[in-house]
């Protein structure tokens, strides 16, 4: 099958929905950009905000700094969970951390594609979840519709397109001399 030529000029966005009005996204973004993501903004703040802006956040979570969040009114964060420092979570479509999970610095959750086979490129999003215990280890990359078991370890640098089954563990790909 051949992929179809692009025309990104007709690209409509069909079928996604931001799930809230154009001031709370103002906000925000203002609110992330000024003040969430700061290393001077305590973590019991950060979580405050993310709670104000609708997101789902259990007890004992921890939120480091420079952590992204594309819409908080579609995160859910389990009880005792951690986002480490530069995480972005790019939540499209909803995103479920489940309790006690580990997302580690600069880990990427990405809820957003697009259809290749689209002469108008559009959307091809999933949700993303991670359930209890599950650990997203530096710089892995999580793709749209992915469900990480539970006790489930994704290792450093890693890039999941398939979901991860309870307990199991993948590792990036090794890559030898050239």
């Amino acid at each position: 099958m051949s992929t179809p030529h692009r025309d990104l000029s007709g690209f409509t966005g069909a079928g996604y929905d931001v799930g809230r009005g154009k001031l709370t996204q103002i906000l925000w973004l203002v609110s992330s950009g000024s003040l969430f993501m700061r290393w001077w903004c305590p973590a019991r703040v950060r979580v405050t905000i993310l709670r104000a802006f609708g997101a789902d956040v259990g007890r004992g979570v921890l939120v480091r700094h420079r952590v992204r969040i594309h819409w908080p009114w579609k995160l859910v964060i389990g009880d005792h969970s951690w986002v480490g420092e530069g995480a972005w979570i790019l939540n499209l479509e909803p995103v479920t951390i489940g309790r006690d999970v580990c997302v580690s610095q600069e880990a990427l959750l990405c809820t957003g594609s697009h259809d290749r086979r689209s002469r108008t490129f559009e959307f091809d999003n999933a949700p993303i979840t991670l359930e209890d215990e599950s650990w997203i280890a530096a710089r892995a990359v999580v793709l749209r519709g992915v469900t990480i078991g539970a006790r489930a370890t994704v290792g450093a640098g890693a890039v999941v397109t398939k979901d991860v089954p309870a307990g199991g563990l993948l590792l990036a790909q090794a890559r030898g001399p050239r």
